[in-house]
């Protein structure tokens, strides 16, 4: 995944040929939950690319509820009392803004249980008709994902527009897709209403990126396919996946092999559970360029991006069908980081080689190492300006394709290494410390492998310097 940069989770370059079940609407509108406001965007969102992956993220709100306590003043019938206490006023636009609220979170839940129930015209009902044709689009690409859990909740107050009536409103909705006890995706768009009885609403935006500001904040991973696409989509047991009308007939193949590559990236599961259900989508030209920001290197063929919820959602670039091995060698690596990675998705970027480097053995899917399909620009890499050191192996966005399949090269070797030496349980158990829970190898080498990470990291290398010639 890439903060701005090649992220773990990445595409593999070209030149590689091988959980609460859904709420019904309460009778009486409840008042809307509030939202602490999403931090200020610093950095690009973060993505796993491969070699031609890009990764990434979307970003954690916390909840915040007002709770009204009623003081009671008890005492003898003969005592005298005070005069009732007078609640402070509430600012009249503070109050006319959560009364606004209020008649929108109602509009909401409206419009959740028609989508839940298959109801297009109650779905677009809340709203005026020049946003019918969005909402016409999102509803069909909602329901092909067999959407199973939609809520749609105030993400804080709205705001006088500059318009008499009309309210800015950020609303945050959460989803799931298939399972109807999965944890949810959160996601924020921003909306303009129309104030009255029943309020209209006049502007719905696409949901952009949010980038991570740093410490375990998760960014927006940007626009979802279902937000600006028609979509066809198939399911299997283990697997969702989705593309454009224009590839509907790959949709079966593909499925087949997500299947085939889903089995092999439960198996690198590193804290929890395997995911609920691995979430795939093909992306044509145009899909490439628009979906989740779009912002991908040159060598990017594909990429995992954090969505929320415990969630990363894989892209395939359009380039992917060229070579049947090379896409079953992409899906297994993307799905390996929707399994592996942190649901917080921050690391620091010296832990890139041990995020590229497990989702590149699982994509080698137990392969000898003289089969590894980078193996000649790994060598030239290594044979180039590599030090040694795994820790700054993370390409740049404008490396060049050879140099980006040399790093990846590197990261699987070490990987490879430390497998081969100590065996799944412990090598798992140093990610799980290092990626999880961000600490640095010299830390816990010792701990984990008996020895330290100075002497060890010259081992690896000496293994790969070995394993290129």
């Amino acid at each position: 995944m890439n903060h701005g940069k090649p992220e773990a989770g990445d595409a593999l370059p070209e030149t590689v040929a091988s959980s609460a079940e859904p709420v019904a609407p309460s009778a009486e509108p409840a008042a809307p939950e509030l939202l602490a406001a999403a931090p200020e965007p610093a950095t690009a969102p973060a993505r796993r690319r491969w070699w031609r992956w890009a990764l990434p993220v979307t970003a954690v709100l916390l909840l915040a509820g007002a709770v009204p306590v009623a003081l009671v003043a008890i005492g003898d019938a003969d005592v005298e009392t005070p005069a009732e206490a007078v609640a402070p006023t509430e600012n009249p636009t503070t109050l006319a803004a959560r009364q606004v609220a209020e008649r929108i979170n109602a509009q909401l839940d409206r419009q959740s249980a028609a989508l839940l129930a298959g109801d297009r015209a109650g779905f677009l009902a809340i709203a005026d008709r020049k946003v019918h044709s969005d909402l016409r689009r999102r509803f069909a690409g909602l329901r092909e994902l067999r959407v199973t859990r939609w809520e749609g909740r105030p993400n804080g107050l709205p705001t006088p527009a500059g318009n008499a009536g009309e309210w800015r409103l950020s609303v945050e909705f959460r989803y799931c897709f298939v399972e109807p006890d999965c944890r949810p995706s959160p996601l924020l768009v921003n909306t303009l209403w129309r104030d009255g009885t029943e309020p209209r609403l006049i502007e719905l935006e696409k949901s952009t990126s949010t980038p991570q500001v740093g410490g375990r904040v998760r960014a927006q991973a940007g626009t979802l396919p279902w937000e600006v696409s028609k979509l066809a989509v198939v399911v299997g047991k283990r697997t969702i996946v989705g593309t454009t009308p224009a590839y509907r007939d790959r949709l079966p193949g593909l499925l087949k092999r997500a299947e085939a590559a889903a089995k092999v990236a439960d198996g690198y599961v590193v804290d929890g559970a395997v995911p609920e259900r691995y979430r795939i989508f093909y992306a044509g030209p145009k899909e490439w360029k628009r979906w989740y920001g779009g912002d991908q290197p040159e060598w990017g063929a594909g990429y995992a991006v954090n969505v929320g919820g415990g969630h990363h959602d894989v892209v395939l670039g359009p380039d992917s069908f060229n070579d049947s091995a090379y896409l079953d060698v992409m899906l297994r690596h993307e799905l390996a980081h929707a399994a592996s990675l942190p649901e917080n998705d921050y690391w620091d970027d010296s832990a890139w080689w041990l995020i590229e480097g497990l989702a590149e053995h699982a994509g080698a899917d137990g392969a000898s190492v003289a089969r590894y399909d980078g193996l000649i620009p790994t060598r030239k890499f290594v044979k180039g300006d590599w030090t040694g050191k795994l820790d700054k192996l993370l390409p740049a966005e404008d490396a060049s394709t050879e140099e980006a399949i040399g790093s990846y090269g590197v990261a699987y070797l070490a990987f490879r290494y430390l497998l081969d030496r100590f065996g799944e349980e412990k090598v798992l158990a140093f990610v799980k410390v290092v990626v999880h829970d961000l600490r640095v190898p010299r830390q816990v080498s010792e701990e984990i492998f008996g020895k330290p990470w100075s002497k060890l990291q010259a081992d690896c290398a000496k293994y790969i310097r070995r394993a290129v010639n």
